[in-house]
């Protein structure tokens, strides 16, 4: 592939626990298992490398364990590493609580990640046919939404820019948002994000009134197993998903995304970039884990 996906996102580090319940407050409570693991913006990556996707990172990161451990997992999958690390601070990290029924509660601590500035992304070079990916996670930063927003209209119009909103898109500011729905040729989020950007519950209307609201782009909307839609202009498409026995549906999204771009860069219309979206999101969800996407071969075995 000549095309590559430029990640503008964040990566940070998870650090997991597995608890009976959440504690009272004040209380406490013994994990029964505990993980540290690469999550943030590296599962979307993680997906699209696998899929043979050239990927680099052009997110910001730090200087000390979780840093460390980060550029690791980036290296180990083959991502390149566009900035050096700060040196400042390091990596920020993620407790994610998981209790016994799976349901997950989050604290973010945020680090280097959270310190992307305007001379960072003038780093990027970019080429006509390249992705740039853009997270909600890093428009909820100051110093990370002025570079951001800085770069949109500097990038080629030929570059297909996907942003995915994120599960905090009501704590953007509004107006952050409307740039960047004016430039996004991929607006790819889930139907819980679809719903509190519209207000509108039916992801089927929801998708609608996004596209509606978009410049010149399209929308994808994931509804679970079921698949997902896709809005482009007057057209919308349902797009079927696969049974699966589900073990973690931790990253299915990730993996989803990661997957579509990886697809439409190899030149698949957007239907079957879809398709092959949601198999992946359904193997992905077979194992335990947040960075569980299968790799092309897999993927491919699968589909047939």
């Amino acid at each position: 592939m000549s095309a590559r996906l430029w990640h503008l996102g964040n990566v940070v580090v998870d650090l997991v626990l597995e608890i009976p319940a959440l504690p009272e407050r004040g209380g406490d409570v013994l994990a029964t298992r505990t993980e540290r693991t690469p999550g943030g913006g590296f599962n979307v990556m993680a997906a699209a490398v696998r899929q043979g996707l050239p990927v680099t990172y052009a997110g910001a990161h730090g200087t000390g364990p979780f840093g460390d451990r980060a550029r690791a997992a980036l290296h180990a999958e083959g991502i390149d590493v566009l900035l050096a690390p700060r040196t400042s601070q390091d990596t920020g990290f993620v407790v994610c609580l998981v209790d016994a029924q799976g349901e997950r509660t989050f604290v973010t601590s945020p680090g280097a990640e959270a310190t992307l500035s305007t001379a960072d992304v003038a780093e990027l070079r970019h080429g006509a046919r390249d992705l740039v990916y853009v997270t909600g996670y890093g428009l909820l930063y100051d110093s990370n939404r002025t570079a951001l927003l800085d770069l949109l209209p500097r990038l080629d119009p030929a570059v297909t820019v996907v942003t995915d909103p994120g599960p905090l898109v009501h704590e953007i500011p509004a107006e952050a948002v409307e740039l960047l729905l004016a430039r996004s040729d991929w607006w790819s989020c889930n139907a819980r994000e679809a719903a509190l950007l519209t207000g509108v519950d039916d992801p089927t209307e929801a998708a609608r009134v996004l596209q509606s609201r978009l410049g010149h782009g399209s929308v994808l909307v994931r509804t679970g197993p079921d698949g997902c839609l896709l809005r482009q202009g007057e057209r919308l498409v349902t797009v079927p998903g696969f049974a699966v026995d589900a073990v973690d549906l931790n990253g299915a999204g990730d993996a989803h995304t990661g997957v579509f771009m990886a697809a439409l860069a190899r030149g698949l219309d957007p239907v079957a970039a879809a398709h092959r979206a949601n198999a992946g999101a359904a193997l992905a969800v077979t194992a335990s884990g947040p960075a569980t996407a299968p790799d092309a071969a897999r993927l491919d075995a699968f589909l047939k």
